[in-house]
């Protein structure tokens, strides 16, 4: 019987190796906001301070989804699953609460974000059909699971970068070179550290997902591996294509600059498969976190929620935004608290089992978190992380080794 492991560790015989978890990251990292943030830092930065930020943001987002996915291959759960063991059986319900509908609101986004600009492209165009079509086609991989994901990765991940390169490579030629474009001022100067910070915040909150697909993973190896791998070639790569885009088009998106280079059907696939390759991984997680909280079906989470997506993407996009902005200043400290509940705090308990109320070590390690992030001054995704790692280690305490393990 098919099953996407939504309430039980992933059993030895669907675990997966290297290739496979490599371009179901990749295509998790291709992500069309991660352009826009490489078109801010392009415009802030010189061309060799673009790419030191780039590396080391994604270096470090590499490192926090690495840990993540090493968590995920040794123990074969979810992230929902894991925040069970960290916030209790009750607890668990904040995190993964804010991590679905955060994911359903960014599918929604993502599905306005293809569907908008394809009507703008061709006005004769209805846009209510664009977006129905859209969110339907979107979901439909999310429904199949990770098979699905990955055949699309594998179709998609090729694409994008060979003609996401193409059109970089023409650019140079009809601009000048990269001379040219390492001789560009930048017109709106910013540090390099909060370049670094908005290469992090680009991705954290999605990066908190990790674990719902390097579950699958053979070995942490593989899981680790092939994350960090995505963060550091895949995300930026997007940064880089965002960057050339801006500076030669005045577009932060290699799509619409492949239109500018007259490449009006080439833009459109290389919209649609960036653009699906990341909502498809947003429906799956979020529907596998309600899943995990009522005890159905992903599959008819998958439904459930690519619909609600879908009629966000047709009434709401436009107000909805900064919102779900707000929530990702609440989801990076979730990460931080798994990751230390896993290798500092069930140490020597690993395989303990959840508490069946709320921890309250992780609720107020995660509410120290937020209002780190939202109040203090500095990078907010590592305030949050800072400020939620500390309260953690102070507050949490270690639960009894399970029968038979060593105290």
């Amino acid at each position: 019987m098919h099953t996407e492991y939504e309430f039980a560790a992933v059993a030895g015989h669907a675990r997966r190796g290297f290739g496979t978890l490599l371009v179901v990251m990749l295509g998790f990292t291709f992500f069309s906001a991660s352009m826009y943030a490489g078109a801010t830092l392009g415009n802030g930065l010189r061309a060799p301070a673009f790419l030191l930020a780039v590396l080391a943001g994604n270096l470090l987002l590499g490192v926090y989804t690495g840990l993540l996915a090493h968590i995920a291959a040794k123990t074969g759960l979810s992230t929902h699953l894991l925040a069970r063991r960290a916030f209790g059986t009750k607890g668990a319900i904040l995190p993964s609460l804010l991590l679905g509908v955060t994911q359903v609101g960014w599918f929604g986004v993502g599905v306005a974000m293809f569907a908008l600009p394809v009507a703008q492209m061709f006005p004769g165009l209805p846009r209510l059909p664009l977006i129905i079509v859209s969110g339907a086609c979107m979901s439909l991989t999310a429904y199949y699971g990770i098979k699905s994901l990955t055949i699309l990765s594998i179709i998609a991940v090729p694409a994008i970068t060979l003609l996401g390169c193409a059109s970089m490579g023409k650019a140079f030629h009809d601009f000048g070179g990269i001379a040219a474009w390492f001789a560009m001022e930048p017109s709106r100067p910013m540090s390099l550290a909060a370049a670094i910070g908005i290469c992090v915040g680009s991705f954290i909150s999605g990066g908190t997902l990790t674990p719902d697909f390097t579950r699958y993973a053979r070995t942490p190896g593989i899981s680790v591996s092939s994350t960090v791998i995505a963060f550091l070639l895949g995300n930026s790569l997007m940064f880089l294509f965002g960057a050339v885009a801006s500076a030669f088009y005045q577009t932060n998106d290699i799509s619409f600059a492949l239109m500018k280079q007259g490449m009006i059907a080439i833009a459109l696939i290389v919209l649609g498969l960036n653009i699906w390759t990341t909502n498809d991984n947003a429906l799956y997680a979020a529907s596998l976190g309600f899943a995990t909280l009522t005890n159905r079906s992903k599959r008819t989470f998958v439904l459930i929620n690519g619909f609600l997506g879908t009629v966000f993407a047709l009434v709401a996009y436009n107000h909805f935004v900064p919102w779900l902005n707000l929530l990702n200043l609440m989801l990076p400290s979730i990460g931080a608290i798994l990751i230390l509940d896993y290798f500092v705090i069930r140490r020597r308990a690993p395989d303990a089992e959840p508490e069946p109320g709320i921890r309250w070590a992780a609720v107020l390690a995660w509410a120290a978190g937020f209002c780190a992030a939202k109040y203090l001054p500095g990078i907010p995704p590592l305030n949050t992380l800072l400020a939620a790692s500390i309260a953690y280690l102070l507050l949490a305490r270690r639960p009894a080794p399970a029968s038979g393990e060593t105290p």
